[in-house]
């Protein structure tokens, strides 16, 4: 009889802690899908601002042509910044800095440019441009909570995987921590505009 009961002892422990395996698994497939799912709204909203920007370069250009080299840096760093995308599954922190310094090389550059536009009261009083400069700002902010929410969602993820017992749940199924989306150096300073 205690043969029996020690092996059903021995089976209710492994059983219980075969479902505490799939729980962790489970949470941590969750919050993975998460992270890359606030990752995606990220990269929403900076395509966003990238599908501004050609229309505002338009509508500057018609009032200020002779800036052309602030105008062609808009375009180059467009270009650069919708050139990186990232997995993000796989993404490494060499990775993130990447795309964070090509959209701020973008973001300053489209600093500039609205800084040229200031210059010229007529293009600032065109309903277009204004309402471009709006939609910007708009886009602006939101990739701001965007990075946030990714950032927190980085974080929870991390904590899961960092934390006793599940990291060892995390470590044999190969979950890893995920990079954050930090502040470029750059950020820090205001774009120099000289005329």
């Amino acid at each position: 009889m205690k043969k029996v009961f020690g092996w059903i002892l021995v089976l209710a422990v492994l059983g219980v802690g075969a479902l505490w395996v799939v729980n962790v698994y489970n949470g941590l497939v969750e919050q993975e899908e998460t992270v890359e799912s606030a990752w995606s709204q990220v990269e929403n909203q900076y395509q966003r601002r990238a599908d501004l920007v050609p229309n505002l370069v338009a509508t500057v250009k018609g009032y200020a042509s002779h800036e052309q080299e602030t105008l062609e840096g808009v375009i180059e760093a467009r270009a650069r910044a919708t050139q990186i995308t990232i997995d993000p599954s796989n993404a490494t922190p060499e990775q993130l800095a990447a795309y964070q310094r090509a959209q701020g090389e973008l973001g300053q550059a489209l600093g500039r440019l609205m800084a040229v536009a200031e210059n010229y009261p007529e293009l600032k009083a065109n309903e277009n441009f204004m309402n471009l400069q709006s939609q910007l700002e708009g886009t602006e902010n939101r990739c701001t909570i965007a990075r946030q929410q990714f950032n927190e969602t980085a974080r929870q993820y991390n904590t899961i995987v960092r934390r006793f017992p599940g990291n060892i749940v995390a470590m044999i199924f190969g979950f890893e921590k995920k990079p954050y989306f930090e502040a470029d150096e750059d950020a820090k300073h205001a774009p120099k505009v000289e005329f």
